[in-house]
């Protein structure tokens, strides 16, 4: 099995990306549980809510590693849920971090916040471009920092996908 996380700032195309890279290579996609869980929550989050939101995605990406797909399409990983705890509240639950690092990923697409516009969906927090692009930059500094493997993504959409593919046939040995 091939674990394939999509990380980066809102509205820069992960789940988009991550449909169509199923489409295209079969596997499973992994979803991001923050949005049922933000849905379901009537409120705005706060730092108590991490823990849930974090061992909710990491639930849903269990059960899908323990059924083994060829590929593996995270929408999003713990990375996100640590840096969006840092971005809102300053602060992040400590068992994050290791629990992040202990766990293997092969490759994380890393997807720019230039190229495609910001679309606002109720959930979003991040119009000015400023803002996703600290996101992106702190997404890449933990990447480098820990050595993990990743590829960034940008231009339109169109770009994106066929970089995705090409990144992803290679991981797959050419498929």
């Amino acid at each position: 099995m091939k674990v394939v996380a999509l990380l980066g700032p809102e509205s820069a195309g992960k789940s988009r990306l991550a449909e169509q890279l199923r489409a295209h290579f079969g596997g499973e996609v992994v979803g991001e549980y923050v949005r049922e869980y933000f849905a379901a929550l009537g409120r705005d989050t706060c730092l108590a809510d991490i823990t849930p939101i974090a061992r909710g995605q990491l639930a849903r990406e269990d059960a899908a590693r323990a059924r083994a797909p060829a590929l593996l399409l995270l929408d999003t990983h713990l990375l996100s849920n640590r840096l969006w705890s840092l971005a809102l509240f300053g602060a992040c639950p400590r068992w994050l971090n290791p629990t992040l690092l202990s766990r293997h990923y092969d490759l994380h697409l890393l997807l720019s916040p230039h190229g495609v516009p910001w679309q606002a969906d109720g959930q979003r927090c991040q119009p000015a471009l400023e803002q996703r692009l600290a996101f992106f930059d702190a997404n890449r500094h933990w990447l480098e920092l820990h050595g993990q493997p990743y590829a960034v993504l940008e231009g339109d959409w169109a770009a994106r996908e066929a970089a995705a593919v090409r990144h992803v046939a290679t991981l797959l040995g050419g498929a």
